[in-house]
């Protein structure tokens, strides 16, 4: 009886036709809405079949590869300038995109007390559970927490966008004294600084760090801004705000999301799976034992056991991930600067090796690798604590989650109910008396 009324066979899933994870049987994603924001291109439907493609990324139709090569080649700081298109919809004029900036600059510090109150008083062993508590509290710090006009929405949007950082930087610091043991550094941000500068700055003993680093964290911040309406964080938000929710409740569950190992924790696996490969491997560079010790991923029989490569294969990408081209390049750069250049390589040989062994041992899959292969290398390089990395993530993806909110507030129009079909068979109560155990 137990067995019938808790369990659900995969047989049912096949009979009522459902589309598990909102996925078609092909692998696309089920069409479940419209936006303006961000296009994820990774593959070309042709004659009812699934072609692969090079992958592609824009953000409000711009390629990303344009915004990034942009910043590298004058030099310049991008993810303000990102977050502005992705809120208005536009590139900002230099005008415009001084007084956004001027204006983020002015709101990064938190409100009087909270620092202490909200984020010290108790502190979390995960950053990203403390910043989701931050952000659905800061709810309390605003006089119209709950008003959805357009302009309230991108008030409380810009003020995440600024505030989310400083606010990682506290919750990191108040992870590492309390429970780590570690010296508490309390540092405030700074005006005329980009988001990766004063992220850098706050989480830094000595606040110092190179040009580079803060470059190359800039542009993960880019790379990372927005996805689409389909992954699993940014539907989270809109099925949020479908309810007519307010915004601090939309991004504190946002948030929740992408701490998941399958969405934003991701990249912390890979760092785990790359230890792996290292305790099990006499010389890590050689191809025929990193070979050999995907082969054991794939069969179940290292790591976690899960069967999976990590960072390796992606919903939508088949021939390339955009994201990971530009992280691979700037991994390079610094394991040449840092000397970690024997780990890249192995990185590399993941990369190269994974698709060919995978297609021998559990069938024929366009397969490449996907962001999180190289962005937990990238902030390791950094030397950014791993604990850090899928916060960042979401310091990242502010603007685009707050984008998708606005955009189903202001167009969705009905609040997003699916349907579940039950499968559970018809009993009559039993008096309590009569049952047996």
């Amino acid at each position: 009886m137990v067995e019938q009324n808790t369990q659900i066979l995969p047989k049912h899933y096949n009979n009522y036709k459902v589309k598990r994870g909102l996925r078609n049987s092909d692998g696309t994603g089920v069409l479940a809405g419209l936006t303006r924001i961000g296009e994820v291109h990774g593959y070309i439907m042709y004659e009812n079949e699934k072609m692969p493609d090079e992958g592609a990324l824009s953000y409000r139709g711009i390629n990303v590869n344009e915004i990034v090569d942009a910043c590298r080649k004058e030099n310049r700081f991008g993810y303000e300038e990102v977050s502005y298109l992705l809120l208005f919809g536009k590139l900002p004029t230099q005008k415009e995109l001084t007084d956004f900036n001027e204006l983020i600059s002015e709101l990064r510090p938190l409100p009087y007390g909270f620092r202490e109150d909200v984020i010290m008083k108790s502190p979390s062993p995960d950053i990203m559970n403390k910043l989701s508590r931050s952000v659905l509290t800061t709810y309390s710090y605003d006089e119209k927490p709950d008003a959805t006009d357009l302009y309230n929405m991108l008030r409380q949007s810009i003020l995440l966008v600024a505030r989310v950082p400083t606010m990682v930087a506290y919750c990191y610091q108040a992870k590492a004294h309390y429970y780590d043991g570690k010296s508490l550094y309390i540092h405030n941000p700074q005006k005329g600084m980009s988001s990766a500068e004063n992220f850098l700055y706050m989480i830094r003993p000595d606040n110092q760090f190179t040009e580079l680093e803060a470059r190359v964290l800039d542009t993960a911040f880019i790379l990372h801004a927005e996805h689409g309406g389909g992954n699993n964080s940014a539907f989270t938000t809109r099925v949020l705000s479908s309810s007519g929710t307010d915004t601090y409740s939309a991004i504190s569950a946002a948030i929740g999301s992408l701490k998941g190992p399958k969405h934003g924790g991701a990249n912390r696996k890979v760092m785990g799976m790359i230890e792996d490969f290292k305790a099990n491997l006499t010389d890590i560079n050689d191809r025929d034992q990193v070979a050999k010790h995907i082969e054991k991923l794939l069969n179940k029989e290292s790591y976690d056991r899960s069967g999976l490569v990590y960072g390796m294969g992606h919903a939508i990408y088949t021939r390339s991930d955009p994201r990971a081209v530009y992280l691979k390049k700037q991994a390079e750069e610094l394991a040449d600067v840092t000397g970690n250049m024997e780990e890249y390589k192995l990185y590399s040989l993941i990369e190269e090796l994974t698709p060919e062994i995978f297609a021998r041992i559990k069938g024929d899959k366009p397969m490449c690798a996907n962001v999180d292969l190289y962005s937990g290398f990238v902030y390791k390089c950094l030397g950014i604590p791993e604990e850090l990395y899928t916060p960042m993530f979401a310091i990242a993806r502010m603007a685009g989650w707050c984008a998708h909110r606005i955009e189903e507030v202001m167009y969705g129009g009905k609040i997003i109910r699916p349907a579940y079909k039950s499968v559970c068979k018809r009993i009559p109560y039993v008096p309590i008396d009569q049952r047996s155990e």
